[in-house]
């Protein structure tokens, strides 16, 4: 009896065996939890830029940089620059120029008030890794940083502008290596020391305070483009407030300036 079991048990586990050996080898194994790390954001700069002070007391000197990013130009600062006399430094977009014609016409009129340098093609941020800056995607790539600038610099000359010799990228924001990469191309990367406009959000009353607080040296950014925007008043009532106060202002070819991050070096 027990070599009748034994058989019958051997048996069985022959079965089992054979069976188990017709089930599919490529099953399937379970998913692993969780996915792929992401690769880290670059480390961004925001880079400072100043210009040689007057040294003079009472006497300040101001360097006013505006961006025209897109969309229209905003006629109440235009119009003070103009009616005033005041020069200023303004990056332009290439899609800025095609939308703007009687502005750009304005400029051109008047060369010894405004100096025109390089705002990029698409208003895309100059960083050469894919990110997201104030929600705007960066460039991703060197050769997509490259085509921002030579983009930009492209459709100036077209326009009738002298070729640039500055740039400043979209959010004013860049990683390291695409500093490199535009320096190498043989642009300086302005920066700022007084934002005053806060990208074109604050109200007139802010804006005007920030900028009417330059002290000697400072390079002071606003912008240009955003005629339905509070902000606008403001930087307009601060620039014929600081004129009355004796200040001089010039324009980034005018003086001698200091960058960091290696942006003017």
């Amino acid at each position: 009896m027990n070599r009748i079991l034994l058989a019958s048990a051997f048996l069985l586990a022959t079965l089992s065996a054979a069976s188990a050996d017709e089930i599919p080898s490529a099953l399937p194994a379970p998913a692993a939890v969780g996915s792929a790390p992401k690769a880290p954001a670059p480390k961004l700069v925001e880079p400072h830029l100043h210009i040689a002070r007057s040294n003079i007391a009472g006497h300040v000197r101001i360097a006013l940089t505006f961006d025209a990013c897109m969309g229209r130009a905003d006629e109440r600062i235009l119009s003070t620059l103009v009616q005033e006399r005041i020069p200023a430094t303004i990056f332009v977009t290439a899609r800025w120029l095609k939308h703007n014609p009687a502005a750009v016409a304005v400029l051109l009129q008047n060369p010894d008030l405004f100096e025109l340098e390089n705002h990029g093609e698409n208003h895309i941020p100059a960083v050469d890794t894919p990110t997201l800056i104030y929600g705007i995607a960066s460039a991703g790539s060197p050769q997509a940083v490259r085509q921002e600038v030579e983009g930009g610099a492209a459709a100036m000359v077209a326009a009738g502008i002298p070729a640039p010799h500055w740039f400043r990228g979209s959010t004013a924001k860049y990683d390291l290596s695409a500093i490199g990469e535009i320096r190498a191309m043989g642009y300086r990367i302005a920066g700022y020391s007084v934002n005053g406009d806060g990208g074109s959000l604050l109200g007139a009353a802010i804006t005007e305070k920030r900028i009417a607080s330059a002290k000697d040296g400072d390079v002071i950014i606003s912008h240009i483009n955003q005629p339905t925007h509070a902000a606008g008043e403001g930087v307009a009532k601060a620039l014929v407030d600081l004129k009355a106060k004796g200040t001089q202002f010039v324009r980034l070819e005018d003086v001698e300036d200091t960058g960091d991050d290696k942006t003017t070096e």
